[in-house]
């Protein structure tokens, strides 16, 4: 039987969630208060402070990951263009999955540390909204809302900071991704490849032997890289 803590970090134990009605989400017991704070000091400065996705079970994340893998959702290049799976090997398929998708044992979001998050009021009743790069920049809906972002970031105090701010290679950036440092970077040092290992191992996972083979890299581009992400000094 898995530990508590190596449950909590695969996204199998919810124990420690707490539900936020007001933003429609469940997040680790830890966030609640800076959350709220976060929330109040983007209402200040004109923003509704939305959450797109929180805390996400190793199931749906499994879930997630097949319907990729067998085409049943689109896998996307870097410039966000629909691949044609049918003309790559497994393992170039592996690749282009991890670029926006986490494997499942693999993601922050399963330790309710993290959060996806948008402004709601600059949001037309119709406008569907994608989480991607383009808007959060130039004329983008959120662009406004993420120049505050960036000046909120670099704020001495700060306890958020985007784990996938730049890219180096491995996860898309993602600004609009946030994470709890203390919470997050406390779990993190009970992370390992090893962990993630033991777990897929016993998991219905599509393109499960090509993930297994290659894992030693996965794990040094996809994983490693942002649980450790180094935060600016007043962050």
């Amino acid at each position: 039987m898995p530990s508590s803590m190596t449950q909590l970090l695969l996204g199998l134990d919810e124990r420690n969630l707490v539900e936020l009605p007001a933003l429609q989400c469940r997040v680790d017991r830890a966030l609640v208060a800076p959350l709220s704070a976060l929330q109040q000091r983007a209402a200040a400065a004109g923003f509704e402070l939305r959450v797109a996705s929180s805390y996400r079970s190793f199931e749906r994340q499994r879930l997630i990951w097949n319907n990729k893998a067998l085409g049943l959702r689109p896998v996307l290049d870097s410039d966000g263009v629909p691949l044609d799976l049918t003309q790559m090997s497994e393992h170039a398929v592996v690749m282009a999955i991890l670029r926006w998708s986490a494997l499942p044992g693999a993601s922050r979001h399963h330790w309710g540390t993290d959060i996806d998050v948008y402004d709601a009021s600059r949001m037309a009743p119709d406008y569907q909204l994608q989480l991607t790069v383009a808007e959060t920049q130039g004329d983008g809906p959120f662009a406004e809302f993420h120049r505050w972002l960036n000046d909120e970031l670099q704020a001495p105090g700060c306890e958020f900071f985007r784990p996938y701010a730049e890219d180096r290679g491995g996860i898309a950036p993602e600004p609009w991704h946030l994470s709890y440092a203390p919470r997050a970077d406390e779990l993190s040092q009970h992370y390992s490849e090893t962990l993630l290992r033991e777990q897929l191992q016993v998991t219905d996972l599509q393109l499960k032997n090509t993930v297994l083979e290659n894992l030693g890299d996965i794990y040094s581009r996809f994983v490693s890289i942002d649980a450790h992400t180094t935060r600016q000094p007043n962050c």
